[in-house]
């Protein structure tokens, strides 16, 4: 276990992608011809092999007919099946085969570290690749791990389907993750990490991470380290998804200055504009703050900088438009030409900033709608 949490996909890269999909539907059939679907429900099944001949095989195994293996499990459990069976459903069993000892006419293996009851679901599978839900269950752990083990990918497959669709919960969550390490599971091991870093507080608590915690310190200490660098990154995407916001009211303000001193909106605009009662309405997103700030601007009596928080924001905003207008001589918006020549004289930390406010800005333009009115305020 421990060779595995080192090789963690964790470890080199704590963003989790979204899960493949998976290889395609598994003929996880039960008895009186139906199959499990992925979501719980059941249709008659389509098989090359009849209902008929899968309760042979089902028949075989439970009658034990001219078996010549013997199965032994844990706590003393013996399980008789059939060698040419075994050897063709699973290439590990084949090869425990041909190295075992014969007592008269029967081979003897072992199959431990499993209960007694998960073995033989397991054994019954290899004959008729059919379950019982109950069964699946109950031993969905253990048979992905002795369908890993003996390399019986089409169970493996259903069990990874069953704790996709069905059985992975809060409880068993961890217990399924390490699984999935241990057992080359990538898609459920994504699936079981994106949980439980949506459920990480209800994880936590659970007594799978509690074990976890006591016999594999660093696999826990890598999905919490996991789950902080997640929060890191939404936060971040907050962060910018805000500065994007502020841009994008930037660009609107911008847009809006323009309008209003090129072509006027409604009672506001240049001096020679003939402004008409039955006006259509502005389209301008930001228009009607602009129009509040411009007309406090004009009249109030501490316009200097600093002077007034409204004026202070109606400065920046004219020098943002300096810089981003192209033709300052012929633009309508006031003090264009002033501050194109105000910047020449600006220390070099300042400018700095602005370019890089500036190029933000355009960038946002560009995203969000380049073929928009133009930054800049040329009469025509």
């Amino acid at each position: 276990m421990e060779n595995i949490t080192k090789q963690s996909p964790l470890g080199s890269n704590n963003v989790s992608p979204a899960p493949p999909p998976l290889p395609g539907t598994a003929t996880n059939c039960q008895r009186k011809g139906l199959f499990m679907m992925n979501n719980g429900s059941t249709r008659r099944q389509n098989s090359c092999a009849s209902t008929a001949t899968r309760d042979l095989w089902d028949r075989l195994f439970n009658g034990g007919y001219r078996a010549d293996v013997t199965i032994k499990t844990d706590n003393g459990g013996i399980i008789y099946a059939h060698a040419n069976v075994l050897g063709m459903a699973s290439p590990v069993l084949r090869g425990m085969l041909k190295r075992a000892k014969s007592f008269g006419q029967k081979k003897t293996i072992s199959i431990r570290g499993a209960p007694y009851d998960a073995v033989r679901v397991f054994i019954r599978f290899l004959y008729s690749s059919c379950y019982e839900k109950e069964e699946m269950e109950e031993f969905v752990l253990p048979l992905l791990v002795l369908s890993h083990a003996y390399a019986v990918p089409q169970l493996k497959r259903i069990c990874e389907q069953q704790l996709e669709h069905v059985l992975l919960t809060i409880e068993n969550l961890i217990d399924v993750f390490q699984l999935s390490l241990l057992c080359d599971v990538p898609r459920l091991m994504l699936i079981c990490h994106g949980m439980i870093i949506r459920n990480f507080k209800a994880v936590s608590s659970t007594e799978g991470w509690k074990t976890m915690k006591k016999s594999h310190p660093a696999l826990e200490k890598e999905l919490v380290e996991s789950i902080i660098d997640e929060e890191n990154m939404q936060k971040e995407k907050i962060r910018k998804k805000n500065e994007r916001k502020i841009y994008l009211e930037l660009c609107e303000a911008m847009e809006a200055l323009v309008h209003i001193y090129r072509d006027g909106c409604r009672t506001i605009g240049p001096h020679d504009k003939d402004f008409k009662e039955d006006q259509p309405p502005c389209n301008y997103v930001a228009c009607k703050g602009i129009e509040l700030l411009v007309r406090h601007f004009a009249g109030c009596k501490l316009r200097v900088p600093g002077g007034c928080i409204h004026c202070k924001r109606m400065w920046q905003l004219l020098e943002l438009h300096s810089r981003l207008c192209d033709d300052s001589d012929t633009c309508r918006v006031p003090l264009c030409s002033n501050f194109k020549e105000k910047i020449k004289k600006q220390s070099k930390k300042d400018e700095i900033k602005w370019q890089i406010l500036v190029k933000k800005l355009l960038r946002t333009k560009r995203i969000h709608g380049g073929s928009g009115p133009s930054f800049n305020s040329i009469s025509s």
